[in-house]
């Protein structure tokens, strides 16, 4: 069982991270935190890494809703998505699946909250434009 939702993207790296936030921003979310990892590896361990960018995205009335049912629930907080560049220079966006994610915490008063955080994470992939495959 996948943990994420994935999409390969068209278009450059910068231009996907960009578009990814403004589709998530439409369904909602804000981007709490932005860690550019590439960026974060190259000054703390001197390595070179490929473009990866982790965003925890939030959509307040859900975590709130959420955090209601299960005060613990913010340990899972944000959501994360991810856009990365692949091995053969492709971008991909993932983002966690929230239903597999809170399988964990055991709770049926989650099951709605996942399954709408889900779909919102959905559209926002599917409005992302799809690469070539060759």
């Amino acid at each position: 069982m996948s943990y994420t939702l994935d999409k390969q993207v068209a278009g450059s790296f910068n231009d996907v991270v960009a578009q990814t936030e403004e589709a998530l921003a439409e369904e909602g979310f804000g981007v709490l935190c932005d860690i550019d990892v590439e960026a974060t590896f190259a000054k703390k361990l001197d390595v070179d890494f490929r473009k990866y960018r982790i965003l925890g995205a939030c959509n307040p009335p859900l975590a709130h809703e959420g955090i209601e049912a299960e005060l613990g629930l913010g340990a899972l907080l944000p959501c994360n998505v991810i856009v990365y560049e692949t091995d053969d220079g492709d971008v991909a966006v993932r983002a966690v699946d929230p239903e597999v994610l809170l399988d964990a915490v055991d709770n049926p008063e989650l099951d709605e909250i996942a399954a709408e955080v889900r779909e919102r994470f959905e559209r926002v992939l599917d409005s992302l434009p799809e690469s070539v495959e060759e």
